[in-house]
């Protein structure tokens, strides 16, 4: 019984560990408004950029931001932080 609880534990931390994982960076439906083409391959201008980033939700802009501060979190993400960060957005 002890060894079942266990492996149940142990399952519940890598399912959540693995959701950890990804960022608001990594959403789709964040990132979308920041580019022209669906495939999320050319930036949006600058000022049509800081437009969208104006209607991004202040907690979705926190949690980019905070992302975009981490070097191993933005690395994926270097265009939209380096984008972001020209417009004087980072702490």
């Amino acid at each position: 019984m002890n060894l079942k609880a266990i492996c149940l534990g142990a399952f519940a931390r890598s399912v959540l560990g693995g959701v950890a994982v990804a960022g608001a960076l990594d959403e789709p439906s964040n990132m979308q408004p920041f580019f022209t083409d669906a495939g999320m391959k050319t930036m949006k201008s600058s000022a049509d950029f800081e437009t969208a980033w104006k209607a991004t939700p202040k907690n979705t802009q926190d949690a980019m931001m905070k992302e975009c501060n981490d070097a191993a979190m933005s690395k994926p993400h270097a265009q939209f932080c380096a984008q972001l960060f020209a417009l004087g957005h980072h702490s």
